[in-house]
């Protein structure tokens, strides 16, 4: 095992420099260096701190940078206060990363940029963040606690997948979509804020949130994606607001527990009758649950696909004349 000191001589380090230095356990990066590239510490395995002085310094090469990607030991890092992007990959499977301080000069969180940092407890997304990338924070399944900024505007797909340890979450007003599995396997999940400003559900958006007793749908949603909020084992009840106008396969499969549904009586596109979502043109039942009743009015003259998917709680049904 060894340290390494760059020189105040060096202004640049370049891609993949000290990749897979497995021994190299700590490193001092002088001010005088004002460029990093791909790869460049990436695989130190046994890497525990980097300190990380200039000021100036900022992250070179491809988006793909993977700077200090899968060193397993990193658990300080200092990012320079002119960094504007954290980029793809940047920290990897650094499970060992318990806390960092992103500073207010960034703009943008890359894709895969904090994925299986299953150490990492809390993160502070500063206000100048507006962009988190495709499975930003995915697997982290050790942080419990996040605040995201009213400056975000889009949120990735994937973004929180397998967060597990996550309990309650706040969506601000300034996103307009959730992305697909964007909270997918976020078991621990009891709360969710979806702000007025959201127009879309993605596929798989809450999928596996076992902890959610209940949601608000606000009335700016149009879409729900297919498989929505499939195998939300704890939700008793959802209400439909008059904007939505899609609704997809399977959205509420596997919700065991689901006993109330409602449809906006101001829905131009689906009505509930008998806890089913009924689609009111088509005369289509779209969803069911464990409690419905198939109306007999003639309301009903078909059963869409995946209506009652995987309704563990239901022990008899019946299917009317029309």
């Amino acid at each position: 095992m060894y340290s390494f000191v760059i020189p105040n001589s060096v202004t640049s380090i370049g891609n993949q420099a000290f990749d897979s230095c497995s021994g190299l356990t700590s490193v001092t990066i002088p001010d005088n260096v004002i460029s990093i590239g791909d790869s460049a510490f990436r695989y130190c395995s046994g890497l525990t701190s980097a300190i990380w002085n200039a000021e100036n310094c900022t992250i070179a090469g491809s988006l793909n940078s993977a700077i200090f990607s899968s060193c397993s030991k990193l658990a300080n890092i200092t990012i320079g206060e002119n960094v504007k992007t954290i980029p793809n990959y940047a920290f990897s499977g650094c499970s060992g990363l318990t806390s960092i301080t992103i500073p207010d000069s960034v703009t943008s969180i890359g894709d895969f940029a904090f994925e299986y940092c299953s150490g990492l407890t809390s993160i502070k997304i500063p206000n100048s963040v507006t962009f988190i990338g495709d499975s930003t924070f995915r697997n982290c399944s050790g942080l419990t606690n996040i605040t995201i900024p009213n400056s975000v505007i889009s949120i990735g797909d994937y973004a929180f997948y397998g967060c597990n340890g996550l309990t309650n979450i706040t969506i601000p007003g300034s996103v307009t979509s959730i992305g697909d599995s964007t909270f997918s396997g976020c078991s621990g999940l009891t709360s969710v804020t979806i702000p007025d400003g959201v127009t879309s559900i993605g596929n798989r958006a809450f999928d596996s949130c076992s902890g959610l007793t209940s949601i608000k749908i606000p009335d700016s949603v149009t879409s729900i994606g297919d498989y929505a909020f499939s195998y939300c084992s704890g939700l008793t009840s959802i209400t439909i607001p008059d904007s939505v106008t899609s609704i997809g396969n399977s959205a509420f499969s596997n919700c065991s527990n689901l006993t109330n549904i409602n449809v906006s009586s101001k829905n131009s596109k689906y009505h509930s009758q008998g806890n089913c979502i009924i689609e009111t043109a088509t005369k289509v039942l779209v969803v069911g649950c464990r409690n419905s009743i198939i109306p007999n009015d003639g309301s009903v003259t078909s059963i869409g696909d995946y209506a009652f998917s995987d309704c563990s709680g239901l022990t008899n049904i019946t299917i009317p004349d029309s």
